[in-house]
């Protein structure tokens, strides 16, 4: 076989398959292509309700190699010992308007597709990587969510408006994250800014108050281990776990908080909004058998909190576990949804971040249901009626949540064929495994080492989630990311 036959390129047209399978477009039209390159430049405004924020040291913290940066921060010390806190969300509705063949083909997809060989995303890449980014040393327009947070964790005032922002740093989690926890140097574009260092430790420090708050909320203390493929001249030769970091803590902590707040802003100027909620658990009583049978006792109906202090417990007693754990309650939990909301009409909360105002406004370049909150929100903070009516709304909720589970579908799969390319050779094997799904539509488990995920096909009689087994490789299909084991009785 070649190259391309075994590694990146087989990968690859298997996702761009997938993706059709799946009711995605892997491809823009023509159209759209069309009108990304007519773009001259990034959209420019100026006017009394848009601010020059550019002087402040914005910076913004992603991944290594992500050049589509949807979100800045910045701080301020207050008296009192509160941090005022800025998130600014980069305006892509300035770019990319209602209806346009750009908007199309991200209404269809709804989301950024990330496979293990190839990352599809919902905009053309000269607009997320660049003319709508959040790049450095670039002025931009941004939505700005302004959040005074005080010393225990609570957002005591907020506001949004539009503003002009400028990246001073782009940042990545890793390094930052080895910064902040002392084990490594400041990284090179953190040290090239006079008072940066200051700032992102404050954020950090505001964003373990908000962490810390959530937590005695309910907010589940989850830990998974992500894998992420690496790959040598196109050929795949390991999936290296990637596990949360600080940094990245500190960005949710503050994603969570923005988006807080942007639901209760549409609310509050009496506009509808598309909300992301989690529903109370239907497996609970699931949990409650995990739990016991680690010796701990759970309340018979579902409570954020108790659960909570039984994973803080687990995390502490057997850190090494703890992921295996957290996957199988993950799964229990089940998936979230998007719901149209009404001023006055409230809709379920987010039982895994135990908060009930929560919408998805912080990612414009990479999800639909948030560029559709930033024009929700431009319309209010104009005084301007919704530029949706309620019935496109749920039509729009239903379908992004359709969507984002043939986005995830279609990441999974292609993952497992790269599990089932790396493992391909290892027949006959045995692995330690966790029981992660369950029903009449199969039972599946994850190795221990490697992080996939297979079949039971043999033996999987009386599993359930949660279960440890042990499990003999029987068979792969790279195509259809098939990877089958049998139970060693």
């Amino acid at each position: 076989m070649t190259t391309g036959d075994t590694g990146q390129e087989r990968l690859r047209r298997i996702a761009r398959r997938v993706m059709i399978e799946r009711g995605m477009q892997p491809d823009f039209s023509p159209a759209a292509l069309a009108q990304s390159s007519a773009l001259a430049g990034a959209a420019m405004e100026s006017g009394p309700g848009i601010r020059d924020l550019s002087d402040l040291l914005w910076a913004s913290i992603d991944n290594d190699d992500s050049r589509d940066l949807d979100q800045l921060s910045v701080a301020e010390s207050l008296a009192g010992g509160a941090v005022r806190i800025l998130v600014a969300i980069a305006d892509v509705d300035s770019t990319v308007s209602a209806g346009c063949a750009i908007d199309e083909h991200a209404r269809i997809n709804t989301t950024s597709v990330y496979t293990a060989a190839e990352i599809f995303p919902m905009l053309p890449e000269k607009l997320s990587t660049d003319l709508t980014s959040l790049g450095q040393d670039r002025r931009r327009l941004a939505i700005v969510i302004d959040m005074t947070i005080t010393s225990d964790g609570e957002v005591a005032q907020s506001d949004i408006y539009r503003a002009v922002v400028r990246n001073r740093a782009k940042l990545a989690y890793r390094s930052v994250a080895a910064w902040l926890d002392g084990t490594g140097p400041a990284p090179a574009p953190l040290a090239a800014v006079a008072g940066l260092d200051q700032q992102l430790r404050l954020q950090d420090q505001v964003a373990q108050a908000l962490l810390r708050t959530r937590h005695q909320r309910g907010a589940l203390s989850l830990q998974t281990v992500e894998t992420r493929p690496v790959f040598d001249n196109g050929l795949l030769t390991d999936l290296r776990p990637d596990q949360k970091n600080r940094a990245e803590q500190l960005i949710e902590d503050f994603m969570i908080a923005a988006n807080g707040v942007t639901a209760r802003f549409l609310e509050q100027r009496g506009s509808p909004s598309i909300r992301r909620v989690l529903r109370t658990p239907k497996r609970w009583d699931r949990i409650v058998v995990l739990a016991a049978q680690l010796g701990e006792q759970l309340p018979a109906l579902p409570d954020a909190p108790a659960l909570n202090g039984f994973l803080e417990k687990r995390s502490a007693a057997d850190p090494e576990r703890f992921p295996d754990l957290s996957l199988s309650i993950i799964k229990l939990l089940g998936a979230g949804e998007y719901v149209v909301e009404q001023p006055g009409q409230p809709v379920a909360g987010h039982f895994g971040l135990a908060v009930q105002d929560y919408t998805h406004s912080t990612a414009p370049n990479r999800r639909f249901p948030d560029l559709i909150t930033q024009r929700l929100l431009k319309a209010a903070l104009a005084a301007r009626p919704a530029p949706y009516s309620t019935e496109a709304l749920e039509t729009l909720a239903t379908h992004c949540t359709e969507q984002e589970d043939q986005a995830a579908r279609v990441e999974r799969q292609v993952h497992k064929s790269a599990a089932a390319m790396l493992l391909s050779s290892r027949i006959g094997q045995h692995f330690d495994a966790i029981v992660t799904g369950a029903s009449e539509a199969g039972t599946w488990i994850r190795t221990i080492q490697p992080p996939v995920e297979g079949r039971v096909v043999r033996g999987f009689e009386g599993l359930d989630v949660g279960d440890r087994v042990g499990v003999t490789l029987v068979h792969t299909d790279i195509e259809r990311g098939f990877i089958d084991f049998a139970r060693v009785r």
